[in-house]
């Protein structure tokens, strides 16, 4: 009886702790990390294992004619093709609770994968992102610059910036179609309004306005946390930790 009355004790003391050790367990995420223009995959290699190894499962989705599937560029190539990409991608892989991430560019690309998916996703996070409405393309938002800049650009039925002039070094960003500005996005499912999103703004303090700004205005206008970080346009390569703590706040 001693013993059992001892065993009782141990499991009176126990209990709570395991309780809060339960509590206080970390979330672990899918993300499904999306790109910017000219870029890839490749280029979230360093946040992918940072996430990794905090348990998080990562997925890196490379947008066709781009990164290592640079081979199969086409002027036919069109933002409704990057939208089947990550669609594709979320369906074949049978992922599900994603916390879908759209850098730049990819703001485009994943409102429209949370039109075609919604239930797929637990959360969108347009980071330094473009945020479009029904109607509305990459030349069309928002922002006065953009077009000129757009056309600077553009050769033929590619838009070639000056960095991406280097055809020698692997990885590198290189030509985009495009058709991927000018695709006109139509959004026609309610539901995709019932996905949580946020909108992670990066600035520059030396730099104003902010040319981001404008969508981070736009996400808090929704509604939607606006969380803000100091960095170039790049975080993924400047200020990893930074971004990797960040994300990991946001779902």
């Amino acid at each position: 009886m001693r013993r059992i009355a001892a065993l009782l004790a141990a499991a009176v003391l126990v209990s709570p702790l395991a309780a809060q050790q339960r509590r206080a367990a970390p979330k672990h995420y899918t993300y499904v990390i999306v790109h910017g223009a000219w870029g890839g995959g490749w280029d979230w290699l360093a946040v992918d294992s940072m996430l990794t190894r905090r348990g998080h499962t990562v997925v890196r989705v490379t947008l066709t004619g781009l990164g290592e599937r640079h081979h199969l560029a086409s002027p036919d190539v069109g933002l409704y093709t990057h939208i089947e990409d990550v669609v594709n991608k979320i369906l074949w892989d049978n992922l599900h609770d994603v916390v879908l991430v759209g850098h730049s560019y990819g703001g485009m690309v994943i409102t429209g994968v949370a039109d075609r998916v919604p239930d797929r996703i637990k959360r969108l996070v347009y980071l330094d992102a473009l945020l479009p409405d029904s109607g509305e393309s990459v030349l069309t938002l928002p922002d006065t610059s953009r077009p000129r800049f757009v056309k600077s650009i553009t050769r033929g039925d590619y838009t070639v910036p000056v960095w991406v002039q280097d055809t020698t070094v692997v990885p590198r960003d290189v030509p985009m179609s495009l058709r991927t500005f000018t695709d006109t996005l139509r959004l026609v499912n309610p539901a995709r309004t019932k996905v949580p999103a946020a909108f992670i703004l990066t600035y520059e303090p030396q730099i104003t306005p902010d040319p981001f700004q404008p969508y981070a205005d736009r996400a808090a206008a929704r509604g939607w946390p606006v969380y803000k970080m100091v960095s170039d346009h790049l975080p993924e390569r400047t200020h990893r930790a930074e971004l990797v703590a960040l994300l990991e706040r946001v779902p």
